[in-house]
């Protein structure tokens, strides 16, 4: 079970948007990668709701922030923004590996 530091400024965190928090989080246990204290931060403002996100991995931080008029859809729009992180720097490696590769090659003469 991970622990997440939910806070917020102008609103309250319910147990249901704790819980909506932590499922969506849960997405990003399937790269397999540790997630080290990750803090979410809610925020209400004229326009909507901005959530923020920091989380440190053995890779390096993640950091993410979204914006929308439902809360809801800012954290999953938040989500996605952190997941996309983290397929680029797990894959990171492989995309190097494969440049070099490609690089190496000499063109085929045309018959």
């Amino acid at each position: 079970m991970m622990i997440v530091n939910i806070t917020s400024k102008q609103m309250e965190i319910t147990p249901a948007i704790r819980q909506h928090v932590e499922d969506r989080l849960s997405k990003l246990e399937k790269w397999q990668t540790h997630l080290i204290n990750p803090h979410i931060v809610l925020l209400k403002g004229p326009k909507g709701y901005v959530a923020d996100a920091t989380i440190n991995t053995p890779n390096g931080p993640l950091v993410a922030s979204a914006a929308h008029e439902d809360m809801y859809a800012a954290i999953n729009e938040l989500i996605s923004k952190l997941e996309r992180q983290l397929n680029k720097v797990q894959h990171k490696g492989e995309a190097r590996r494969a440049a070099a590769s490609v690089k190496g090659l000499t063109p085929v003469d045309e018959v």
